[in-house]
């Protein structure tokens, strides 16, 4: 694992006018690992996660992406650095097909005209080396897909721009036992490409399944950032619930 991380934030807060939803937080993500970020409802994961990708500047704090100081102010900065996040609601048009789902506002041109060929070669191509094979046609409409195929073109976007970091905002609700098995074999295929995952979930299988580690937020601080293997489900519960487990957590 390279000594630097791709993601590293350094006593983070974020303030919402009186209300600190966010204190002194830290945060890893290295290439080639999944990090699962769990907390309960209320812990702070939203905020977060928005903060990384540009919707909201931390108040204070370290912010380093590749090893340097950054500072993005929009989601279209935080894309520019490589940074991905698949929201929960996927953000996809199910009057479009996949190959115009994969490159809504980022459309390749030739001339005055869309060069259809290209961003459909493109797509197809980010799909196989994904080894996504559930989805037929790239020309299918997202209206004609189920839930797995639909996390699964979100998931394929977030890969095609070259990125660095991909955020997976609970992408295996509301999905069927096959049909998460097909995302969580795809989440950890993103990791093996060498891309920094952060996988949020409540979902403890899926979290053992696929994460390399489980950063925990309680009430809005980081009170654990562990190996998974070095970590029961039952101290994963207990730093959601309590914000300590054992050794694990901030002193009293």
């Amino acid at each position: 694992m390279p000594a630097t991380p791709v993601l590293e934030l350094r006593g983070v807060d974020k303030s919402f006018g009186p209300v600190k939803v966010l204190h002194d937080v830290s945060f890893t993500a290295h290439a080639g690992e999944v990090t699962a970020l769990v907390g309960d409802n209320g812990a702070g994961k939203t905020t977060l996660v928005k903060g990384i990708g540009g919707v909201h500047a931390f108040d204070r704090g370290v912010y380093r992406f590749d090893g340097r100081p950054v500072r993005p102010r929009s989601p279209r900065d935080a894309a520019a650095l490589g940074i991905e996040i698949v929201h929960q609601d996927l953000a996809l048009c199910e009057n479009l097909d996949i190959v115009e789902n994969m490159f809504l506002g980022r459309e390749r041109s030739h001339g005055i005209a869309l060069d259809e060929a290209a961003m459909e070669e493109a797509a197809a191509a980010t799909l196989s080396r994904l080894s996504v094979r559930t989805v037929g046609s790239v020309r299918r409409r997202v209206s004609e897909l189920s839930g797995g195929q639909r996390q699964t073109v979100a998931i394929a976007r977030a890969a095609l721009w070259d990125s660095r970091l991909v955020v997976l905002d609970e992408p295996s609700a509301a999905l069927g036992v096959a049909q998460t098995q097909q995302v969580l074999e795809l989440v950890r295929r993103l990791a093996d490409r060498g891309l920094a995952v952060v996988l949020i979930s409540h979902n403890m299988n899926d979290v053992f399944a696929v994460s390399d580690r489980v950063a925990a937020l309680y009430l809005g601080r980081t009170v654990a950032q562990v190996r998974t293997a070095d970590v029961t489900h039952r101290q994963v519960v207990e730093l959601i619930t309590s914000g300590r487990s054992g050794d694990l957590g901030p002193r009293a």
